[in-house]
Formats: C-alpha cells, structure tokens, sequence
C-alpha cells in the first residue's frame, strides 16, 4: 500500500535526521574552546564500525518506535509533546545528536584550528545560515561590536591564545547576553522549546505525507467509495 510505504520511509528518516526551523531566539554565546580530534581509524575496519554502529542506532530506534503510541496531530500540544518524548528517548537510547548537540559539534568541528576572533564569529555567521537559523535578536551584530571595541583597545586584530584579550571579548559577550535576556542557567530551557519546534514540524511533515497518500489512494477505483481516515486516528506503528 502506497500510505504505509511512505509513511515507513518517514518514520525511519526521522531516526536519523531532524527539520531544521528557523529560530526566535539568538544563537547563544559559546566559549572558543577545542577539543581532540577522535582517533582515526583505516579501511575495513573503519568501514565494519561505521556499519555497526549505524545498523545498532536503527535498531534500537525502529524498537522503541515500535512501542511507542504517536498521534499524528501537531496542533495538539500534549501530541507534540508526547512525539518530542519519544524522540528525546530515542537520541538517549541510540546515542543520538539532538539539534543543539548537533549545531555545537559543527562549531566545534568547523572552527577548529581558526587562530583569530573575527574569522570565528564569521564562521559562527556562516553556520547560523546555512542551518537556516535566524538572528531575531541581531545578537551577531552586538558581538561584532564588541569585538571591535576590544580590537580598539588592544590596538591589534585578537587571537583566540591571547587570555587577556579574550577575557575582555568574553566580558562584552556577558554584558550582550544579560541585555538580551539570556542567561546560562535558561540554555536547557531553550534547548527544549527548539526540540518541541522540531517535533512539531516532524509531525506537519509526517500529516502531510500521510494526507498525500491517502488522496493518492483515492484516486484508484477500488478505493474511491471509501472514506479517508482521520489522520490522527492512524498508528505509526502498524507501518513499522
């Protein structure tokens, strides 16, 4: 049946990959900090572990989908919230990225090595766009300035090794995180309302398919005098 293939090639895309929203709120400021590269590893080993490790993730999220009751209606909010739960199970389980971790592994990965402030607030610009991220706030700006202002002041482009200047940068991005209202204490805060933002438009996605197959169904004569289901009445798990 044409619904049900579909919607088992959603559910398992949503495994693996999450919709990228555009946000309302500033990317937080993060600390320039780096971290070791994973140890590498050669030909069929590294290929036997990357095949392991994919094929266990599946697994373990296709089973707790299995077991899990999902409503396919994203504009019931206790329907939202219960998808978000399952997906946050999932990532816990199958040692998933969420989002958040996601972004912060890119930062980390793509501006490793980058030796001045500028280029890495650039870069941070750069990433923030091409996730489709927005700045509502206008927080890049700010952080523009002040780094200007440091530059001013030390009389020199900054480098991420020079403590003293960037203890200065790092004091200007207090001071534009507490006038924008964001605190560090708020950051799981705001990392659940981005992961309840996604679950919601998984489950618009997820309508949307379901609604297209079952047109698609209707189409056909042998399906023509039936009535089209209540996508919310639809368990994903008869599909899996």
């Amino acid at each position: 049946m044409a619904f049900s293939s579909r919607l088992l090639s959603k559910s398992k895309q949503l495994c693996g990959s999450q919709v990228i929203l555009q946000q309302q709120h500033a990317i937080p400021v993060r600390y320039f900090a780096k971290e070791a590269p994973p140890k590498a590893l050669k030909g069929d080993e590294m290929l036997k572990n990357i095949f392991l490790e994919v094929k266990n993730k599946f697994e373990t999220a296709i089973g707790i989908l299995r077991k899990e009751k999902i409503t396919i209606d994203p504009d019931n909010p206790a329907a939202v919230s219960q998808y978000a739960k399952v997906m946050k199970t999932i990532r816990e389980k199958a040692d998933l990225f969420s989002e958040s971790q996601r972004i912060k592994y890119t930062i980390e990965s793509r501006t490793e090595g980058i030796a001045d402030a500028r280029t890495y607030l650039l870069t941070l610009k750069e990433i923030r766009i091409k996730r489709g991220l927005t700045d509502e706030l206008g927080a890049e700006a700010m952080m523009m300035d002040a780094l200007e202002k440091v530059e001013k002041e030390i009389k020199k482009p900054l480098m991420r090794n020079d403590k003293k200047g960037m203890s200065l940068l790092l004091a200007e991005f207090d001071k534009i995180n507490k006038k924008l209202g964001i605190r560090k204490e708020d950051l799981p805060k705001y990392e659940e309302q981005l992961e309840h933002k996604i679950a919601k438009a998984q489950l618009e996605e997820l309508k949307k398919d379901a609604l297209e197959a079952m047109e698609t169904q209707k189409k056909r004569e042998e399906f023509k005098d039936e009535e089209m289901a209540d996508v919310k009445s639809l368990d994903v798990r008869n599909f899996l």
